[in-house]
């Protein structure tokens, strides 16, 4: 398939808002491949995701933004972005003990179902190491000292964030790291960090959630993939999915069902993102 220019943005909703777009691309021979539209009644916001086929315009992806930026700003908007798909994304991730999401990222990239450049592997325990580096993909182990003090935890971020910045990577993936990222790095990377929460939220945040779930005997368990941002499990969704449970299943039942859903929902969530479909307006997103 050929390359792709990929268009989103997010405006004040008005009347003349795809004519103006697509105008603009039929102007320079632009050929709309996929395009979706969504209008927020309740905000009065628009969102858009078009996808060009690179060989079509008489431009690069840079001209083709500097071009656009006039087209957005006659349309109010702030949030929208052009890329090029012949860019390979730069993924980081970020584990802890438990490998069930790593193995699974690391499965799909291998098979080439997952086409990215995972630049590297982070752990505050060094039990991943081997896998990871099996794989041909750098690990990097950066411990977190135990206790409460904030500042030596601050140190390891510290680290980790020189690690991250030198690969200036696409997405941030928390698959599974049991750290709590400080707000300041979760500005940092806003937009770009994604964690998979054990739960599906906003029910039983927090820690140990099927246990919490297994204590109210409900009857479905799942998984959330959100962007990180300084309230504690409270970032956009990206994506979601549930298993059912019954009364024979124990606590531990509930992990290892939980942890299949968590391995699907951190893919869907990653890819979407790397694709370009996600539009995060306030805490809500639109999925394209």
């Amino acid at each position: 398939m050929s390359s792709r220019f990929v268009i989103t943005l997010g405006c004040p909703d008005r009347t003349g808002i795809v004519a103006r777009i697509a105008s603009f691309l039929a102007e320079w021979g632009g050929w709309i491949v996929e395009a979706g539209y969504h209008t927020d009644t309740e905000t009065g916001w628009f969102f858009t995701r078009q996808e060009v086929r690179a060989d079509s315009l008489p431009f690069d992806v840079a001209e083709l933004r500097q071009r656009f930026a006039r087209v957005a700003d006659e349309l109010g908007s702030t949030n929208w972005q052009v890329t090029d798909t012949a860019e390979r994304r730069r993924v980081v991730l970020l584990v802890s003990k438990e490998g069930h999401c790593l193995h699974d990222l690391l499965g799909r990239v291998a098979s080439g179902e997952l086409d990215v450049d995972l630049r590297a592997v982070i752990g505050n325990h060094p039990r991943l190491r081997s896998i990871t580096e099996a794989h041909g993909v750098p690990f990097h182990h950066v411990p977190f000292p135990g206790g409460a003090d904030p500042a030596a935890k601050d140190g390891a971020f510290h680290e980790i964030r020189a690690l991250i910045d030198g690969h200036d990577p696409h997405a941030i993936v928390l698959a599974r790291f049991m750290q709590i990222v400080p707000p300041a790095v979760c500005e940092e990377w806003a937009g770009r960090a994604l964690n998979i929460h054990h739960s599906f939220l906003p029910s039983f945040a927090g820690a140990r959630p099927y246990h919490q779930a297994y204590a109210r005997g409900v009857k479905l368990v799942g998984a959330t993939c959100h962007y990180v941002t300084p309230e504690l499990d409270a970032g956009p969704i990206i994506e979601q999915d549930v298993t059912r449970v019954d009364h024979t299943d124990a606590a531990a039942d509930m992990v290892r069902k939980g942890r299949d859903i968590e391995k699907i929902v951190l893919a869907r969530g990653l890819r979407a993102h790397l694709e370009d479909r996600v539009l995060v307006h306030d805490k809500r997103t639109v999925i394209f």
